[in-house]
């Protein structure tokens, strides 16, 4: 970055797959401009939750993407379309009508819109992600609904597994994930993609990983697996197929998803889960 004038670089913006902290920090300490998260969806068009620059600068809270933005009545509701207190994690809602911009049914299939985004939260709009709102507002976003995975019957969220992965000083980027798990009912597995140079044996590495959600999470989230790997499959806008990798995990057949970037890297998903006793590639 020293080798190019930034002057008229004002503001770092960053979407995709949620912000780890360390990102976020990294970027602020080299770039020294604000770095602002934000969560939206292909439906939603525009940003759900957000730091708004040109409306109102809230400080920034390290793994939330600020307040939901005006237009979008977000709210966290449990199973049982009841709102939770703050800081409890449920299903993140938005209740009708939505704003302009979103998503007003699917292509000639109105019926499977409905069925899809309106029905399990009758009066919101299901964004299938779950997370929580805190008692200053700030949303935070721990991960798709599917991936709050039940160990034992402990409901735990893979998002917050993933944040103390990030934090492990040779890990650029992970993804955890839950799978089918006949004593448990499912367990988590972590994925590590380290940064680049680093030559440490992958087995120390995964056994540090292993114990930092130990300590930080619990011996309740049963985190007993993670598997140092050179890339993960992601699609095209770059958001982790997690879906995925759990089907192959999980042993069962899955349709090459159409906006994966790099179909072969499956191949390679395979191999690594085999190695663990997972997949039968």
């Amino acid at each position: 970055m020293k080798n190019y004038d930034l002057s008229c670089f004002k503001i770092l913006f960053l979407a995709g797959e949620r912000s780890d902290p360390d990102t976020i920090q990294w970027s602020e300490r080299n770039l020294k401009v604000p770095v602002i998260d934000h969560w939206w969806q292909t439906e939603t068009g525009w940003a759900i939750a957000a730091n708004c620059m040109g409306l109102h600068q809230f400080p920034v809270k390290y793994g939330s993407p600020t307040k939901p933005v005006p237009g979008w009545n977000l709210q966290v509701v449990d199973t049982n379309n009841q709102p939770v207190a703050p800081g409890e994690i449920g299903a993140l809602v938005v209740k009708l009508p939505l704003p302009p911009g979103s998503l007003p049914t699917l292509w000639q299939n109105d019926d499977r819109y409905v069925e899809s985004y309106l029905e399990e939260f009758p009066g919101y709009y299901k964004t299938a992600d779950a997370g929580y709102i805190d008692d200053e507002g700030y949303a935070y976003i721990m991960s798709r609904t599917d991936d709050i995975i039940n160990v034992a019957g402990h409901r735990l969220s893979t998002g917050a597994m993933e944040e103390v992965l990030a934090d492990h000083p040779d890990v650029a980027e992970c993804a955890v994930l839950g799978v089918a798990d006949t004593l448990k009912g499912q367990v988590p597995i972590g994925f590590l993609v380290l940064n680049a140079g680093v030559d440490r044996d992958h087995t120390e590495i995964e056994k540090e990983a292993i114990k930092m959600v130990r300590d930080r999470i619990g011996p309740v989230a049963a985190f007993k697996t993670a598997i140092v790997v050179n890339r993960l499959p992601k699609t095209r806008s770059g958001k982790i197929l997690r879906g995925t990798i759990r089907k192959i995990a999980e042993k069962t057949s899955y349709d090459l998803p159409a906006t994966i970037d790099d179909p072969t890297i499956l191949t390679e998903m395979e191999a690594v889960l085999k190695d663990v006793g997972y997949a039968t590639a």
